[in-house]
């Protein structure tokens, strides 16, 4: 072994550990033992050792769900093997679908030939690798694209590594070699090693996992690749602070973070017991946030790009088994839930699940104790609920931060709200990216002026939040949670919004909380500048909405009713508005519809507006009026 790579992997690592370990300079090195010069196993190296694969039948055998999860992934191995070989589909920009379906096919196929020795698995992989091998290239100038690709070839020439030809090894390590590892030394591409979002996450991993298939044979590319991941990938470490929200969002956290695991899940094994994962870590306390993020109804709160679907996440064993918290996993739990476990198989990342859950006892999952979350950061938010257990619970996700960051949209102030198994307060999500680029639009600045807010979906005309002056919310604003209870009586929490307004208003401040575990209030305390204003307080809903009165209206939706109400001001008139765009660019809303009102300021006023949304079940309830001073 090099003794140069030897010196510079201790470096590398007191890096890594940098970026796992607490926040605090003063932290102890997480180093626990000495590195020899032959630390690097042999195949098979990453994630899952030689012989490891025992312990992953020992859980299969004891516990009837890993039995489950193991005959689904065989059972989708088994169809895998009556596809043809994926050819080289470029969607737009990106070839990122044949990636993601080629790290799919690789990782299962793999999987499962090391669980069951079937040739058959190991053979339609080593025709994948190979005809992802032979691409002219795997998409440079998008490059999530080669890291997931060289992530998928990284795991089927180091887990099947006997069971190839010695010319399928070589084709398969060259394709790693000169389009994953090569080109990512190209500054017109490798920008992800300056950023702090997903893409310093997916790419570094997969390279990760390319050069340390290929150590043996480029030695010297692999030693950069792996030093510079070691170095750069902590980068990401600064979305997670303060307290593990990650600003992205529910559905990129699955993306990034679950890469990162991934990458820290390799390193860990060719240097056993060599870190110690401080539980004071931003990085790891994002479990919580990922918990805390789906509601009864089983969808997230999904602001920014992100959908409102949420599903299993075998990256929460990880964090499972890290911290010693098993309920992380209550959700995960309820997720497992099912004889279906054919729908889990969409999942790339899957078989990961039994590596990291495989010593989890799902049995001592517990409920959670914690009913309202707070974080700060880039994104702040606040998100209460009355139960975890109840399906009719209510939920309630509000949010702060800033348009600004990777992913955001416009919707500071925005909430999503459930109750009696309905999500009454919704958001729309993102638009097929694809659909806006092949017009030419530049949808990823984030400029005042960018044709990105021109989106409706991305704008605030679209989410459950105010809009002065028919005017934008401004993209260098941003909002922290300045106060919040986790009383049970009244669980709120308080975001400063005045940033993101101050062309139009003078200050603008929003609650949001729970009142004695049976309604919502929305409160904002507003105060106009020197010139009038217009505020429309809207919230978007999936719901029918009949008008009852001037203050008041009905949603109706799959059985129930919520009942809205518009405490203060007295002089206005409930209304709803289309969600129907009229651009070219836009995309329908169909099943949605705005509820809410306008109300006029007049030059250096104060205004409270403020709205119930009250359940049916809850019948009636006590009026509530506290200035937000007083929450």
């Amino acid at each position: 072994m090099n003794r140069i790579f030897y010196t510079t992997k201790i470096i590398a690592i007191l890096l890594l550990i940098a970026f796992i370990s607490c926040d605090t300079d003063d932290n102890q090195s997480g180093l626990s033992a000495g590195i020899d010069e032959d630390f690097l196993p042999g195949h098979p190296r990453i994630m899952l050792l030689e012989g490891e694969e025992e312990d992953i039948h020992q859980s299969i055998t004891d516990n009837p769900i890993w039995q489950r999860m193991h005959e689904a992934i065989l059972a989708e191995s088994d169809a895998i093997i009556d596809e043809p070989v994926l050819e080289r589909e470029v969607v737009g920009r990106r070839l990122l679908g044949t990636s993601r379906e080629a790290l799919r096919r690789v990782f299962y196929l793999s999987y499962s030939y090391r669980m069951t020795e079937e040739d058959k698995y190991a053979e339609r992989a080593e025709r994948e690798m190979l005809a992802a091998a032979n691409f002219s290239d795997w998409n440079p100038s998008h490059f999530l694209d080669v890291g997931e690709m060289t992530m998928a070839l990284a795991i089927g020439y180091d887990w099947l590594n006997d069971q190839l030809s010695a010319e399928s090894r070589e084709t398969i390590r060259e394709a790693i070699l000169e389009k994953g590892l090569e080109p990512s030394f190209d500054p017109d591409y490798n920008w992800f090693l300056e950023a702090t979002h997903n893409w310093n996450q997916v790419c570094n991993a997969g390279l990760t996992y390319g050069a340390l298939a290929v150590y043996d044979h480029y030695p010297e590319i692999s030693e950069e690749v792996i030093e510079r991941a070691l170095e750069t990938i902590p980068l990401a470490k600064k979305d997670y602070r303060p307290d593990g929200a990650y600003p992205e969002g529910y559905g990129y956290w699955g993306y990034g973070t679950s890469f990162n695991i991934l990458f820290l899940s390799a390193i860990d094994k060719v240097w056993p017991g060599g870190f110690d994962y401080s539980d004071h870590s931003a990085f790891l306390e994002t479990g919580s946030f990922r918990k805390h993020m789906i509601g009864p109804t089983f969808q997230n709160f999904n602001w920014g790009d992100n959908r409102p679907s949420a599903g299993l996440s075998p990256s929460m064993f990880w964090y499972a088994d890290k911290n010693s918290e098993p309920s992380l996993l209550y959700k995960e739990k309820l997720f497992l839930d099912t004889d279906d476990f054919s729908q889990f198989t969409n999942n790339r990342r899957l078989p990961a699940i039994l590596i990291w859950g495989k010593d989890i006892q799902l049995d001592e999952i517990t409920e959670p104790e914690n009913y309202l979350y707070v974080a700060q950061g880039a994104m702040p938010l606040s998100i209460m609920r009355t139960s975890w257990s109840d399906p009719n619970a209510i939920y309630l996700g509000f949010k702060g931060g800033s348009p600004s960051v990777n992913h955001g949209h416009m919707d500071i102030g925005s909430f999503v709200m459930e109750s009696d198994g309905v999500r009454w307060s919704s958001d729309l999500g993102p638009q097929n990216y694809h659909s806006l680029e092949e017009l030419g639009m530049n949808i990823w600045g984030m400029s005042q002026d960018s044709e990105r807010w021109t989106v409706y979906r991305l704008n605030n005309f679209s989410h459950s939040t105010l809009t002065v002056n028919g005017e934008l919310q401004l993209v260098d604003g941003y909002s922290k949670i300045e106060n919040y209870s986790d009383d049970p009586e009244f669980y709120f929490g308080i975001t400063d919004m005045s940033s993101v307004y101050e062309n139009d208003l003078a200050s603008v401040i929003r609650g949001a909380g729970i009142v004695d575990q049976m309604f919502v209030v929305i409160r904002d305390e507003i105060e106009s500048s020197e010139e009038p204003a217009e505020v429309r307080w809207q919230m978007l809903t999936e719901a029918d909405v009949t008008i009852t009165g001037a203050n008041t209206a009905t949603l109706t939706r799959d059985g129930q009713q919520l009942y809205l109400r518009v405490d203060q001001p007295s002089d206005i008139e409930v209304t709803t508005w289309s969600t129907q765009p009229d651009t070219e660019h836009d995309v329908e809303n169909p099943g949605t519809i705005l509820v809410g009102f306008e109300t006029n300021l007049s030059a250096n006023t104060s205004e409270i507006l403020q709205v119930s949304l009250i359940p049916a079940s809850s019948g009636t309830v006590t009026e509530f009026d506290q200035n937000l001073a007083d929450w």
